[in-house]
């Protein structure tokens, strides 16, 4: 005999957890404001998630897979470390911002400074910025490697910088920043690359 069915769209609901989370953090979501915007009854939630600490971490992870790979992704494009770097920053000002489908900033920068957590949700956005600075050191190495970078280039404080900027700017967009502020903080950072000639 098949199984009873799931009351609801697990994806579905997944994703109006997150975005309650984005908007909320994790203590101000209550259980009931969590059902309300999954449209599930509490029975239900725990049944699919088991806890509200398990349902952020599913959480995080489906904004990292859904939500990462349309500003992240620009890091890889661009024929040089100092065009991805722009890339990337410009990509985060047009995203960061609030819009109709998603809360304004990023929902792993936020988390560090609105919330105090569980150990294992504050290592799983932990995680994720830890992974976004792999990202840019990778890409700034590569870089190094085909001569776009001095020799002397400090890989490791030019990758936290880069880093740093773009954590700041997903809090100005809480704060009401616009796309054409962002941008402008963008091309600022980016006259901070090092070395002329190496663009």
């Amino acid at each position: 005999m098949a199984g009873r069915p799931r009351e609801f769209d697990r994806e579905a609901a997944l994703e109006a957890a997150m975005l309650l989370f984005w908007r909320k953090g994790f203590e101000a979501a209550s259980m009931h404001d969590l059902c309300e915007a999954m449209g599930v009854r509490s029975p239900s939630l725990y049944a699919a998630f088991e806890s509200k600490e398990a349902l952020y971490l599913a959480a995080i992870e489906h904004y990292v897979l859904t939500y990462g790979p349309p500003v992240w992704d620009r890091l890889g494009e661009g024929a040089t470390a100092r065009a991805g770097v722009e890339n990337l920053l410009i990509g985060a000002a047009e995203i960061l911002p609030k819009s109709r489908s998603a809360p304004a900033g990023c929902m792993a920068v936020l988390g560090a400074v609105s919330d105090e957590w569980p150990a294992s949700i504050a290592r799983a956005i932990r995680r994720v910025r830890l992974d976004m600075l792999g990202n840019l050191r990778a890409r700034l190495e590569a870089g190094l490697a085909n001569g776009e970078l001095p020799a002397a280039t400090d890989i490791e404080a030019l990758s936290r910088f880069y880093l740093s900027v773009f954590q700041g700017m997903a809090i100005q967009a809480k704060d009401g920043a616009t796309p054409a502020e962002l941008r402008g903080a963008a091309k600022a950072a980016m006259v901070a690359w090092p070395g002329e000639g190496y663009k």
